[in-house]
């Protein structure tokens, strides 16, 4: 699925799958960090044409064909950080009261092709409705994730399954990478999200 995005994203995308009140419950944040840094430090989320698309659309669009004002020249900014050509995309099932998902994709070389953003959009709905929200966990880590979210501490954790303290650091660091987590907590509750513990 990364792959699949790198490859109609080159410049980078942020995607926010089950977006709740305000939070999703993951994201995938492969944007430049300058970019990132630059649009956090002087609040353009809350300006930001595409952003206010998301949360009024369904489907998927070009952000050059977005008709809503930019005053704060977010587009024009996104330039000087390689972010060219920008798409984006949000998406809602049939149940979900409220809960979407969306991403935002971007391109330096072209601006995004018909076929782009219906593979965007296909890609973000099977995001959205969870057909790839098993991240591929073993059993091993998957046991090791769990008992370190029941608080056990590492040398604790070693000791019920009879394996090395370093044999655990692996296995937790796995599950994290495999999760996209930052920490272990947020690795525990992705899984637990995902049903996974």
């Amino acid at each position: 699925m990364k792959a699949e995005l790198s490859e109609i994203a080159p410049a980078g995308y942020y995607v926010a799958l089950r977006v709740g009140f305000s939070f999703p419950d993951e994201e995938l944040n492969l944007l430049p960090k300058s970019w990132v840094e630059f649009y956090t430090a002087h609040g353009l989320v809350v300006h930001d044409p595409a952003m206010k698309w998301v949360y009024g659309n369904v489907g998927a669009a070009r952000m050059e064909d977005i008709a809503d004002p930019d005053p704060q020249r977010i587009r024009a900014h996104a330039e000087i950080f390689g972010l060219a050509h920008g798409a984006v995309v949000s998406v809602m099932g049939a149940q979900d009261r409220g809960r979407r998902s969306y991403g935002l994709f971007y391109r330096e070389d072209r601006e995004f092709e018909q076929d782009d953003l219906a593979q965007l959009e296909r890609i973000m709905f099977n995001l959205h409705e969870g057909s790839a929200s098993n991240p591929g966990l073993t059993a091993a880590e998957i046991e090791a994730l769990c008992l370190q979210a029941s608080g056990l501490r590492l040398k604790q954790v070693a000791a019920e399954l009879g394996i090395s303290e370093s044999a655990v650091k692996a296995r937790l660091n796995n599950a994290k990478k495999k999760l996209g987590a930052k920490t272990l907590a947020q690795a525990a509750s992705l899984a637990a999200s995902k049903r996974i513990l």
